[in-house]
């Protein structure tokens, strides 16, 4: 029941002439990664690669995890230390700072949400495979306009103010990576009790579940449905993995709390939650089950 690799053949590396698409922070990330190659390549450690472009050893850190911006005196002082001379070469990479850099979409949200959100949207942009487990709402990128409006009112939809509008219209917004050409699988395994939670009351409900039966007919959206019986005993909580086209980019283990989010990348992570995924797609009901008990939840209503 485990969906199936969706990356296939192993697509060129960038730096060969070949360039990665995506959102800006993917951008970022696939060109530290580089830059840590070509460092540990050349036997450079980050302290001394820091002192060359006038920072320190947690600078270059920052910079090969993507977690800041580039600057192009940096890159083109490091592609030097390096060794990296030819001009079409650096050229790639300094081209890739400047698409680095660029501003996304979800920029002009800035303000609506905080800095440890914006880089997972950065990140479900550039995504080929998403999967999600969830058992106490419906996946994000599921949800109808009046079910967010619920969930971002906390049951008073009538007391949203402007900001609280405008979350609404960055989920909304976020909802449209769904439909764009090139568009990521979503897989999501959904725990039955989201589905019986009135979150904005039966109408609400209703609609969110005729929703997802019309989103399934998708050929990129698969949706699973927990039983009662079985939950509880993969997972405690819920999370996303979000998978990669090309081949630089790690997969992301994706976990969010009241206060923030953790994103998890370490080998021995990604294979804990890749077999609960795993086994969350064994024992939740099969893809056409789940649209079944859909209907039959939408007509109990």
């Amino acid at each position: 029941m485990a969906p199936e690799d969706p990356r296939g053949e192993e697509s060129p590396r960038f730096g060969s002439g070949e360039q990665p698409s995506g959102a800006p922070t993917a951008r970022r990330i696939v060109l530290g990664a580089q830059l840590r190659r070509l460092r540990e390549a050349a036997d450079i450690s980050r302290a001394d690669a820091g002192y060359a472009i006038r920072g320190s050893d947690s600078k270059i850190s920052r910079m090969e995890l993507g977690r800041v911006g580039f600057k192009e005196r940096d890159v083109a002082d490091l592609l030097s230390m390096y060794g990296v001379h030819d001009a079409d070469e650096r050229n790639v990479f300094l081209d890739m700072v400047s698409k680095s850099n660029e501003r996304g979409w979800w920029h002009r949200y800035s303000g609506t949400m905080p800095n440890w959100f914006q880089d997972f949207v950065g990140l479900e942009e550039s995504a080929s495979l998403i999967q999600s487990y969830e058992l106490q709402f419906v996946p994000g990128l599921m949800q109808t306009e009046d079910y967010i409006r619920a969930v971002v009112s906390h049951g008073r939809p009538e007391l949203l103010d402007q900001d609280g509008e405008r979350r609404v219209a960055l989920r909304m917004q976020r909802q449209k990576v769904l439909t764009r050409q090139g568009a990521p699988r979503v897989w999501a395994v959904v725990d039955e009790s989201v589905l019986h939670r009135p979150i904005g009351g039966p109408k609400v409900l209703r609609e969110q579940i005729e929703y997802l039966l019309e989103l399934t007919k998708q050929p990129n959206v698969t949706l699973q449905i927990l039983p009662y019986h079985m939950s509880g005993y993969a997972a405690e909580g819920a999370f996303s993995i979000l998978r990669f086209a090309e081949p630089t980019l790690p997969d992301i283990v994706y976990i969010e709390h009241l206060s923030g989010a953790l994103y998890l990348d370490r080998v021995e992570e990604l294979e804990v939650y890749g077999r609960v995924i795993d086994r969350l797609a064994v024992d939740a009901e099969t893809p056409d089950r789940s649209r079944q008990l859909l209907s039959k939840y939408r007509q109990e209503i």
